[in-house]
């Protein structure tokens, strides 16, 4: 199965804490292999195989007490 590749805008990271938070967030998300932030450009880059879980992503993030924006 190919890998895809994702971003997201996330809001209300302020801090290294924060971007590791999402990160963990996203992490465990069924089928994400990976997950980085950019804290400056308020982006979530995540890698998974197949389509993103784009819900069950925004669920752990919401949970994780952030909110990512799907465009």
């Amino acid at each position: 199965m190919a890998t895809e590749t994702q971003s997201f805008k996330v809001r209300g990271m302020s801090c290294g804490h924060c971007a590791r938070r999402v990160e963990n967030a996203a992490l465990g998300v069924k089928g994400v292999s990976s997950a980085k932030v950019d804290l400056a450009g308020e982006q979530l880059r995540i890698e998974c195989a197949g389509e993103p879980p784009v819900q069950a992503l925004a669920d752990a993030i919401r949970e994780a007490g952030y909110e990512m924006v799907q465009s």
